[in-house]
C-alpha cells in the first residue's frame, strides 16, 4: 500500500483552533495549583539534581526546536507539525478535529478511538514556529515540581525519572536517571528506534509465493509481515486473500490447477515462543502469520492465539486458493529453493506505518516481528536473543547511553529487560533530531493523552488531555510512562518515569499522570 499523499489540509484549521481554545483555559487552570505545590515543596528541597547534558542532538544547540518543514517533507509523508499528512487528510474528511487515526480499534476501549485533537501545543512543540519559545525549565525548578509527586507511595519502592530538553538534549531533570529498571511496555520505544535507524521508514515487508521447478510444489513464504490479513476488507494491509488471487492467476496461465502447497518460516531462528510462555498478549512469534493469529475479529489487545500461527496463515490461504479454481494439498513444512519462481506478492505499508501502530495500540506482535526483522537487517541470528542484541547495537551506533542496558525482547513483556530513564529520554530527543528524519514515527505514533492507543482512557479535559504523547507500560508490580510534553513556555521536553514494585496498577498510573500533567502546567523557564 502506498500511503496516498492528499490535499493540504486548511479546512482543519478551524477544528484545531478550537481545541486549543478549549485546552488553554483548562491548562491555566492548573498553574496556580502548581504553584502552590511549588512553594510547599521548595523548603524540602535540601540538593538539586546534577544537570548533567547528553548532546543527543547534532548541532541542536543551535537547531532549537527547528524541526522544520524542509527536513520533514524530505523525510517522508509527514508536515512540519509531526503529523502524517495523510493521517491530517482522513481526518478532515471525516469532520473530524485534526490528529492521528492510526486506523482501527486501539484496544482501550469498546470502539475505535477518534482521531487525535491537533492540540496547538503538542503540534507547536512537535516543530510549528506560531509561538514565542521561552527558555528550558530550569533543573531547581523541575525538583521543586517533580520530587514531590514521584514520591507518592503508589509508586513502588523503586522509582526513576528524567527530564530532557528535546532543542538542546540536556537533561534538565533526574532522579536514578541512570538505574536500569524494568521498563514493560516502553521498550517498544528503543524496538521502535532500532528498526528504524536499521531498514528506514520506507522499508516494506514482503510475502510471497514461489513455484518449484517440475514439481508443482507451492511454497508460500513468510517475510515477517505481522500485519497480513486474512479478512476480505485489508484497509490497507497486505491481504493474504490478494496474494490468493494473484497466484492463481499465475498458475492458471501455466495451466496449473492443481499443487503441493508448502510454506517456509526459515526467515527467523530459534522457538517462536516467549519466555513467559501461551499468553494472551501475543502469539508465537513466527514470519508467517495471519491477523496475529487472533481466533477471533480483534485488531488490537489480548486475544486467544492460533497455536501455530504460519499452519494456521497456510491453511486459511489454501481455501481462499480453492476458492480460485486451485486445488491444493494439506499444507506442510518446508523451504523454497533458489530455483523456485516468485509468482506473486503482497508488501506490508511502510515500516513508518507499522511503528505507529504499534506504539499507539502497544502491539506486542509487531513488536517482536520488529525486534527479528532488525536482527535480520543486522546479520544476526533471528531469534529472541539476537533480537535483543541487534537492538542494543543499532542504538549504540546511534551514540545513545546503553551501560547496564539489556534487551531480552522486543515487546517488554520479559522482566528480564532492563532500561534507563536516560535511555528513554535519549531516544525520544534522537527521534525530534533533524539530522535523523527517518525516527520521526517513534514521536507521532505515540499515544495521545485521553485520545488515542493505550491512553484514551487516562487524563482528563481539565489536566492534560491532547497534550501529552507517551507510551505507557504494564506489567504486574511495574508501571512506566515515557513521552514528550510541551510546557506552558513552548518547550518540547522529554520525559521517562519508571516505578518498580508498585501495589496498585491504577493508583500508580494517576501518579505518573500526575507528574506528567505537572509538566505540561509548568512555566518553569
Amino acid at each position: 500500500m502506498v500511503v496516498p499523499e492528499l490535499r493540504p489540509w486548511r479546512a482543519a484549521r478551524p477544528h484545531v483552533a478550537r481545541f486549543a481554545n478549549a485546552v488553554r483555559p483548562r491548562l491555566a487552570a492548573v498553574r496556580p495549583q502548581l504553584a502552590r505545590a511549588v512553594n510547599a515543596a521548595k523548603p524540602q528541597v535540601t540538593r538539586l539534581t546534577t544537570v548533567k547534558t547528553w548532546q543527543y542532538t547534532a548541532g541542536a544547540a543551535t537547531a532549537g526546536l527547528a524541526l522544520t518543514a524542509v527536513v520533514v517533507t524530505a523525510a517522508g509523508p509527514w508536515d512540519s507539525t509531526g503529523q502524517r499528512t495523510a493521517e491530517r487528510d482522513h481526518a478532515v474528511a471525516l469532520e473530524h478535529t485534526g490528529g492521528a487515526d492510526h486506523g482501527g480499534d486501539s484496544g482501550t476501549t469498546a470502539a475505535g478511538p477518534e482521531p487525535a485533537p491537533s492540540a496547538s501545543s503538542v503540534l507547536t512543540g512537535l516543530g510549528g514556529a506560531t509561538n514565542t519559545v521561552k527558555s528550558a525549565p530550569s533543573g531547581q525548578a523541575l525538583t521543586a515540581v517533580l520530587t514531590p509527586l514521584l514520591e507518592d507511595a503508589a509508586l513502588g519502592s523503586r522509582r526513576t525519572a528524567a527530564v530532557v530538553d528535546v532543542a538542546t538534549g540536556k537533561r534538565l531533570y533526574g532522579a536514578g536517571a541512570d538505574d536500569a529498571l524494568t521498563p514493560a511496555s516502553t521498550t517498544k520505544i528503543a524496538t521502535a528506534v532500532a528498526a528504524l535507524s536499521a531498514m528506514g521508514p520506507d522499508h516494506r515487508l514482503t510475502t510471497r509465493t514461489a513455484l518449484e521447478p517440475g514439481t508443482h510444489e507451492l511454497v508460500l513464504v513468510g517475510g515477517g509481515d505481522p500485519t497480513l490479513t486474512a479478512r476480505k476488507d485489508a484497509e490497507g494491509w497486505a491481504s493474504l486473500r490478494e496474494l490468493a488471487v494473484r497466484t492463481a492467476k499465475a498458475l492458471k496461465k501455466d495451466d496449473v490447477r492443481k499443487v503441493t502447497l508448502s510454506y517456509d518460516t526459515t526467515l527467523y531462528a530459534g522457538s517462536g515462543l516467549h519466555p513467559i510462555g501461551v499468553d494472551a498478549n501475543l502469539a508465537q512469534v513466527s514470519p508467517l502469520m495471519a491477523d496475529e493469529a487472533r481466533t477471533d475479529d480483534s485488531t488490537s489487545g489480548t486475544a486467544l492465539r492460533a497455536p501455530d500461527p504460519a499452519d494456521d496463515a497456510a491453511r486459511k490461504f489454501a481455501a481462499f486458493l480453492e476458492a480460485e479454481g486451485i486445488k491444493t494439498t494439506s499444507p506442510g513444512l518446508s523451504k523454497a529453493t533458489d530455483r523456485a519462481q516468485t509468482l506473486a506478492e503482497v508488501s506490508s505499508p511502510p515500516l513508518s506505518t507499522l511503528v505507529e501502530r504499534m506504539l499507539t495500540n502497544s502491539d506486542n506482535d509487531i513488536a517482536e516481528a520488529l525486534a527479528r526483522q532488525t536482527a535480520v537487517a543486522t546479520k544476526t541470528r533471528a531469534d529472541f536473543d539476537g533480537g535483543g542484541k541487534a537492538i542494543r547495537a543499532q542504538l549504540k551506533k546511534l551514540q545513545l547511553p546503553v551501560t547496564g542496558v539489556s534487551f531480552k525482547d522486543g515487546s517488554g513483556l520479559n522482566r528480564d529487560d532492563k532500561l534507563t530513564a536516560d535511555l528513554l529520554t535519549a531516544l525520544l530527543a534522537k527521534a525530534g533530531d533533524p539530522a535523523h528524519p527517518e525516527l520521526r514515527p517513534v514521536l507521532t505514533g505515540l499515544p495521545v493523552a485521553g485520545f488515542t492507543g493505550t491512553l484514551t482512557t487516562r487524563y482528563t479535559a481539565d489536566g492534560a488531555a491532547g497534550v501529552v504523547r507517551a507510551k505507557t507500560g504494564t506489567l504486574t508490580g511495574v508501571n512506566t510512562l515515557a513521552g514528550t510534553v510541551v510546557d506552558q513556555d513552548g518547550r518540547l521536553l522529554a520525559f521517562a518515569f519508571l516505578a518498580s514494585n508498585t501495589t496498585s496498577k491504577d493508583a500508580a498510573q494517576s501518579a505518573l499522570d500526575k507528574a506528567a500533567t505537572a509538566l505540561a502546567a509548568c512555566g518553569c523557564g
